[in-house]
């Protein structure tokens, strides 16, 4: 899987938030397993959080992140699906298939929530959910 410029960028961040990104990717394919694809993206993220749940993996849905322009706080916010463990940020998608936009959108996420891993998910693709790890 190739991320580009984004790729980790060093033997330790293929560690980073490892053991988190298991279990949220535990969930996924759960979800993916029991919906299948076709529906919409609204779907697939309140099924998450039910899974999510079941499986007592801490996460906050749908969080706002402000955006700053040199200390001052813009109205534009971002906001993404999860944030699991106060660590890692989840992306989802229910598309054909990922593009650098969706992969541009989670780095910028990543950047506001000031985190450094993030998983893009897409539901849409194909018969098993496509999920690329991020690090930034």
């Amino acid at each position: 899987m190739n991320h580009g410029p984004h790729e980790p960028h060093g033997p330790e961040d293929h560690l980073l938030h490892r053991e988190e990104a298991f279990r949220i990717r535990g969930a996924i394919y759960e979800v993916n397993r029991v919906l299948g694809v076709g529906f919409l993206e609204a779907a697939y993220q309140e099924s998450l959080a039910l899974e999510f749940s079941r499986r007592e993996i801490p996460f906050v849905a749908q969080p706002t992140l402000r955006l700053e322009y040199k200390g001052t706080a813009l109205r534009a916010v971002y906001v993404p699906d999860f944030i699991c463990f106060d660590q890692v940020l989840v992306e989802l998608k229910a598309v054909s298939a990922l593009a650098p936009e969706h992969r541009a959108q989670i780095i910028n996420y990543l950047k506001a929530a000031h985190l450094r891993v993030g998983l893009l998910v897409n539901f849409g693709g194909s018969r098993k959910a496509q999920v690329e790890r991020l690090v930034v």
